[in-house]
């Protein structure tokens, strides 16, 4: 099996930004973790991250009859990103979406998740873990 796991932006400052909502672990570590979690499933995974929605688009568009799921974590572009979904629309690829918080007890306008309606599993507010639940989900499936 091969997944592909797609970060949106300021996931790269993971560490640096807003310590008290997503802690002192950076990407680096998250990295890792998603590594050490496709090993232990015995998965093989890419790891994507960018802050350009179009250069998200690609990637999705480029993961087309060559993955065989999709771990993503838009971000920002969770509440946004039209594009983002009809990406992950026109692929039809089996898609998990994953926040390290929990955004429903955040902000209004975080409750809107565009990129959600494109996945068939959710994983919300579980920090890191919450990419190796969507994993194990593609995986045990």
């Amino acid at each position: 099996m091969k997944l592909l796991v797609i970060n949106g932006p300021n996931l790269n400052m993971l560490g640096i930004r807003e310590k008290h909502l997503y802690g002192a672990k950076t990407y680096e570590d998250l990295k890792a973790f998603i590594q050490e979690t496709a090993d232990r499933l015995q998965v093989e995974v890419e790891i994507f991250q960018s802050n350009h929605e179009g250069v998200l688009v690609d990637k999705i568009q480029e993961a087309y009859g060559k993955i065989d799921a999709i771990v993503i974590n838009p971000a920002a572009y969770t509440h946004t990103s039209v594009a983002i979904l009809d990406a992950l629309k026109a692929v039809n690829i089996p898609c998990a979406e994953v926040h390290l918080t929990d955004v429903s007890k955040r902000e209004d306008f975080r409750k809107i998740s565009y990129a959600g309606m494109a996945c068939e599993a959710h994983f919300i507010g579980l920090g890191f873990e919450g990419y190796a639940k969507a994993m194990e989900y593609f995986a045990q499936k």
